[in-house]
């Protein structure tokens, strides 16, 4: 039966998770650098906090990284703000209109919404977040025939949600995955390792040097996409892979 508790270990606040599972399985997630880990239910409170103690040096480095990682500003979603589409800096420019609401890309700088004077700023960053959508379903309808096919996997389905702990996931079971609508603001290149990383999930589901070596052979210069992804500045509700 599966259970959670708080324990603290050398100042730092562990959620230890019990589950029927094999292996302990450590993380520490973003935003702010909060530490679980998911036990087998028969694990004992000292082999736990060994665990814990064996790591405590990583997990104070990638908290670190975290707090030092640049975010940007609250989005107002007004004329001039900043807003990233595949990496890029575009300018939003707010247009008026009594039709339908609409977003565009009108050049290589410039993101435009076509809204009424009323539109709160929730929902033109939902007409925005529209238009992330499309991009990165565009993206992966491309993408994704030529990894399966490489990879030799196929995967039952591909969804895109916004999602606070991952940049990706994959149901092994289901071989379904989601990528995280977020991604639209990042390189193509950071997509597309998320991408080609959960499909390997589909052959070795863990992080191992099995793993690795399916990445190296296919994608060579997947730490450098992974580097690159993990450097780019955060939305002010975002976090690192």
């Amino acid at each position: 039966m599966s259970s959670s508790e708080v324990i603290q270990i050398g100042g730092i606040e562990v959620q230890v998770n019990r589950k029927p599972i094999k292996n302990l399985h450590l993380s520490v997630l973003p935003p702010n650098g909060r530490v679980r880990m998911s036990v087998p239910i028969g694990a004992s409170e000292q082999a736990v906090r060994l665990a814990v103690i064996n790591k405590l040096a990583w997990i104070k480095k990638q908290q670190a990284d975290f707090e030092a990682q640049p975010r940007q500003s609250i989005r107002e979603m007004v004329s001039g703000e900043s807003h990233y589409l595949w990496g890029k800096q575009h300018r939003l420019d707010i247009v008026k209109t009594s039709g339908k609401h609409k977003v565009s890309i009108k050049s290589n700088s410039i993101i435009e919404l076509q809204v009424s004077d009323n539109t709160t700023a929730d929902n033109r960053l939902k007409l925005l977040n529209g238009l992330y959508r499309q991009q990165v379903q565009k993206t992966i309808t491309k993408l994704l025939p030529y990894w399966q096919q490489r990879l030799n996997v196929e995967s039952t389905s591909v969804g895109i949600k916004k999602m606070k702990t991952k940049w990706g996931s994959c149901n092994i079971e289901a071989k379904s995955l989601w990528i995280n609508l977020e991604l639209a603001k990042k390189p193509v290149e950071c997509i597309e390792f998320i991408l080609v990383h959960e499909l390997v999930h589909l052959i070795e589901r863990h992080h191992n040097e099995r793993f690795k070596g399916i990445m190296d052979k296919h994608l060579p210069n997947w730490r450098e996409r992974r580097s690159l992804l993990n450097s780019l500045p955060l939305a002010y509700e975002d976090w690192r892979y």
